[in-house]
């Protein structure tokens, strides 16, 4: 089973928030996931990113990949 940490959107049409959750891979890109770990919001200025750095922390070492945005973001806010 391959586990990625990856952004669920979610908000209006034309307003996305989403937030960051630990899912399947096969499953899709809004349906079930494991563990909702935190929230990222585009659309404010600076873009508002709220993660748990330590849950964060346990699923990356117990196996789970980050996708390439949410690598990013938490490299941005030096998280990993």
């Amino acid at each position: 089973m391959a586990v990625k940490i990856r952004l669920r959107r979610m908000g209006a049409k034309k307003a996305p928030f989403y937030r960051v959750v630990v899912a399947d891979s096969r499953y899709p890109r809004d349906g079930r996931f494991i563990e909702e770990i935190g929230t990222y919001n585009p659309l404010k200025n600076p873009a508002e990113f709220k993660v748990d750095a330590e849950k964060v922390q346990t699923w990356i070492k117990n196996g789970a990949q980050p996708t390439d945005t949410v690598k990013s973001l938490l490299k941005n806010n030096k998280i990993i």
